[in-house]
Order: C-alpha cells, then sequence, then structure tokens
C-alpha cells in the first residue's frame, strides 16, 4: 500500500498574487503494460514562461527517443519497459516540478506499476468429501491488477447458475450439498491485462452415502473470517462457510453490538459476507455464527476488518504579500487512517526549521 507521504501532494507556496503557478492535473497513480505507451498528466496554470521537468524515484527522468514531455507538461513513454538482463524497469514513483520566474510547485508522487501475472502461490489440493457435505478448494495468485478468478471443473467453466456453487473474488470455490456428480478434477483460472495463467488441477472425490436425517453432526464452522485491512471505497470479503446435520443457519453480528446495516451488505452463497464501497465506520471484528436450527447450539468465529483512508487536505496554505522584515504564516491540515505525516517544501525542496523558520504542532509554518 502506497505510504501516506506518497499520498500527500507536496506543495510549496510563493509570496506574490497573480502569478504563482497551480496544477489543473496532476500525474495518477497507473498500472502500464509492457510495451505498450504510457502518458502521465502534468498541466499547470501560471505567468509564463513555465518549464516542466519530471522526477522517477527522486531522479530526473532523461528526455530522448524513449521518453520526451509534450507542450502542455504531459510525460509520454514511448514503449514502457522491464529490462530483464538489467532488472531495470521503467516503474517507480514519479513526480513533476513546474517553475516559472517566481518559484516552484511540485506533484503529487504517482505509483506507476508493471503489470503482471506471476504463476500461482497457492494450488488447489485433491480432497475427499462425504455426499451431502462442503468442499472448498482455494488458489492464490498475486497480479498486478488484482487478477479475476474463475473455475473450471474437467476443463470446462463450472456452472455458477447452481446455486450449491459459489465462487469468491478472493479465489475461493464453495460447493455446498455437494453431489457424486461433483467429482472430477478442479482448476483455476487467473486472469489480468497482462496474462492468463492455470492453475494445477485438484481432484475432488465424492465418498460415502448422504447422512440419513436422523444422524444428528454438531455444527462446524470449516472456514471463518480472517482479519482483513482495506482502503475506503474496496469491497470487503469475510468468509464463513459452516457445515453439519441439520444444515446450520449462519448469521453475522459485530463484537460491539453495532448494527451491521443493510447498505451495500451482500450474503455470497450460504454465508459469506460482502461489503461493498466500505467507509470508515465499518471498521471492528465481525463475528460468523453457525446454529443448529431451532436450538441455541452455536459456534462462532472472529475476525476483524481494518478501513483505511487516503490522506486529504483539509486547510490549504493561502497565498499572502508581506514586506521584507515581517512574518508570514501558512496553516495545513489533513485528515487520514493513519494518521498523515506532513511536510512543508519550499520551491521543490524539503523546508527545515531554522532561524527564521518555525514548524509548530498544528502544521502552522512562520517564517
Amino acid at each position: 500500500m502506497t505510504s501516506a507521504l506518497g499520498w500527500l501532494r507536496q506543495p510549496s507556496f510563493m509570496l506574490g498574487g497573480a502569478s504563482e503557478l497551480a496544477f489543473l492535473k496532476e500525474p495518477n497513480d497507473v498500472i502500464a503494460v509492457r510495451d505498450r505507451p504510457l502518458m502521465l498528466d502534468c498541466q499547470v496554470e501560471g505567468e509564463g514562461p513555465i518549464s516542466v521537468t519530471w522526477r522517477r524515484n527522486g531522479v530526473p527522468v532523461p528526455t530522448g527517443p524513449k521518453a520526451s514531455v509534450l507542450a502542455n507538461g504531459t510525460l509520454l513513454i514511448k514503449s514502457f519497459q522491464k529490462r530483464k538482463e538489467s532488472n531495470e524497469t521503467d516503474a517507480g514513483e514519479y513526480d513533476c516540478a513546474a517553475q516559472n520566474h517566481y518559484g516552484m510547485l511540485i506533484s503529487r508522487k504517482a505509483r506507476v506499476q508493471l503489470a503482471s501475472l506471476p504463476k500461482f502461490h497457492i494450488h488447489p489440493e485433491s480432497k475427499s468429501v462425504d455426499e451431502g457435505g462442503v468442499a472448498r478448494l482455494t488458489c492464490q495468485v498475486n497480479g498486478i491488477p488484482e487478477a479475476s478468478i474463475s473455475w473450471e471443473k474437467n476443463r470446462t467453466a463450472v456452472n455458477t447458475d447452481d446455486n450449491r456453487y459459489t465462487i469468491l473474488p478472493t479465489g475461493i470455490l464453495q460447493i455446498t450439498g455437494v453431489r457424486r456428480t461433483d467429482s472430477g478434477v478442479y482448476r483455476c483460472v487467473a486472469t489480468n491485462i497482462a496474462n492468463t495463467r492455470y492453475s494445477h488441477e485438484a481432484q475432488l472425490t465424492v465418498t460415502g452415502k448422504r447422512s440419513s436425517p436422523r444422524i444428528y453432526k454438531e455444527p462446524v464452522i470449516l472456514s471463518g473470517p480472517q482479519n482483513l485491512t482495506i482502503t475506503v471505497h474496496q469491497t470487503a470479503i469475510l468468509e464463513c462457510i459452516a457445515t453439519g446435520n441439520p444444515r446450520p443457519i449462519v448469521s453475522w453480528s459485530r463484537l460491539d453490538g453495532r448494527s451491521i446495516g443493510v447498505e451495500g451488505i451482500q450474503v455470497l452463497g450460504t454465508g459469506n459476507l460482502m461489503i461493498s464501497d466500505a467507509n470508515l465506520q465499518h471498521s471492528g471484528v465481525y463475528v460468523c455464527s453457525a446454529n443448529r436450527p431451532g436450538t441455541r447450539m452455536r459456534r462462532t468465529a472472529l475476525g476483524r476488518l481494518v478501513v483505511q483512508a487516503p490522506p486529504e487536505f483539509l486547510q490549504w496554505p493561502q497565498s499572502v504579500s508581506r514586506p521584507a522584515g515581517s512574518s508570514a504564516v501558512f496553516t495545513c491540515m489533513a485528515q487520514g487512517v493513519p494518521e498523515p505525516h506532513l511536510i512543508w517544501l519550499k520551491n521543490g525542496k524539503i523546508l527545515t526549521p531554522g532561524d527564521n523558520v518555525k514548524l509548530t504542532n498544528n502544521n502552522r509554518y512562520s517564517s
């Protein structure tokens, strides 16, 4: 995840008025595809002439056959590369610097990643499940951007119209009320803009006979919610899959007693909780309960959800004019979870306290 410092636009402010520089467009985080062009925005207004330069990881980007700065300040990388022989890459943190006669303004840092899809690091494993039970197959792959996961049975796409089959966005396949016809060879398929990959194959074998309704089996949570940290507006998937005879009823609550709510809340399959467009109020400990119908017999599992928010400015420094020898005070306030770290820049260089510069705890800068 991008650090708090990386999310912050790092402004420098000039004493003056109409001549000051201001960004119309700043570079955004982006995922680039190898051998394809990449463009990063940097559009500025202010009194000309204005020069725009670019840096990657703090080092100036050389212009030439590979990269050029367009008339509007946009950086064009003609063919995004990762050179295997030297392990060098065009990926990194980019920022642009705009300068005119009166001063310099530095943009936010934009994280540029190379799209990739490596091999699966977790493959599904073969298993045997009693008829009428629950099968859970899992796979994991770390793609940039995150890969879309689907499943195949005997090299044919799994029929998700059958509500016994649930595919979680995390790559987990759940099959409830397993039947003999569910036996077969399963594999995971991962796809993103970089590639498509297939996992190893796993054999699912359905054994035994369906349990008699008279044979009681206590509720058991086969897989409960895991601790999860996400960013606001992302989607949280909290897994809960249970077995028993009769089939247990899965329900959700919060450990602090607060209501989970209904907006943006969806149940996937027989008990998985999906929270769409998460906000800070969704942070908390979630409890999955598997109850035997008609009784107080239950099993529980807990998972903590942490929702973080990138820094955003609440108050910006305002341009001021002061006579020589007098004091100038600038104020800057920001919020985020976790609490953001603020730095000050003057003409693109980090400002450090000195004889005529003071930084206070409420993020006021005076000179």
